[in-house]
């Protein structure tokens, strides 16, 4: 190495490590804002025990994420944002299959999903128990898209004799609250019902019944358009 490259590298090392403390420092306060806002909700939640969670000093939560509002968006964009990756990587997966085939395939994807990550539901439903700019928020990015795009997917599979009849929104909104919120309940399930959602297969054979009774029609009669 020559003289100049060593002195770059002595200059450049570190930024470097302080640019790879500041990540780690983010994610560890996203972390616990997701298990923070999803136990609590956004109200009884303080920055300050946050940072207690997180292991770092309070005045770095305003460093990094400048305000509580910001921090519980960052903290949902990391829970639905990787919803939606999950989602996006099942219908790729499944792209060859049939329409019912690919919508099973995102149900499945969804109940594992909510099943490893809890917060999914918890932050819903503390959010949607009144009107809001956080719901307003989540509407708008994540969940109206998701079930419009699914709505149209359903109306699909009614018009082949697939899916259940009824209101396509509300079967959609059916489908997902079932596939969130059994998982979510999952202790209480096992211990109330000895049903076991905590395991892989539990999860699959739960997926398996919200399709065999929302889509009860023959695979068949599905064109695999």
């Amino acid at each position: 190495m020559t003289g100049e490259a060593a002195a770059a590298a002595i200059v450049e090392k570190p930024p470097r490590k302080r640019q790879e403390r500041s990540l780690r420092t983010q994610e560890r306060l996203l972390e616990a804002a997701v298990a923070a806002f999803s136990d609590s909700g956004f109200k009884a939640t303080s920055t300050r025990n946050i940072a207690q969670r997180a292991g770092v000093h309070h005045p770095l939560i305003a460093y990094h994420f400048k305000s509580k509002d910001a921090l519980w968006r960052a903290a949902a964009d990391r829970v639905f944002g990787q919803l939606q990756a999950r989602l996006v990587e099942a219908q790729a997966a499944a792209a060859g299959a049939s329409r019912k085939g690919r919508m099973a395939a995102l149900i499945s994807a969804y109940a594992h999903y909510a099943a490893r990550e809890p917060a999914l539901h918890r932050m819903l439903v503390l959010e949607a128990g009144q009107a809001g700019p956080r719901l307003d928020w989540l509407v708008h990015k994540y969940l109206r898209p998701f079930v419009t795009t699914m709505t149209a997917e359903l109306r699909e599979l009614q018009r082949d004799g697939v899916a259940a009849h009824g209101h396509p929104v509300l079967l959609v909104n059916m489908i997902r609250v079932i596939a969130a919120g059994l998982p979510a309940l999952m202790f209480e399930v096992k211990k109330s019902s000895n049903v076991d959602l905590l395991s892989s297969r539990g999860i699959d054979a739960m997926a398996a019944l919200i399709v065999s009774v929302f889509l009860p029609g023959d695979s068949g009669s599905d064109l695999g358009n």
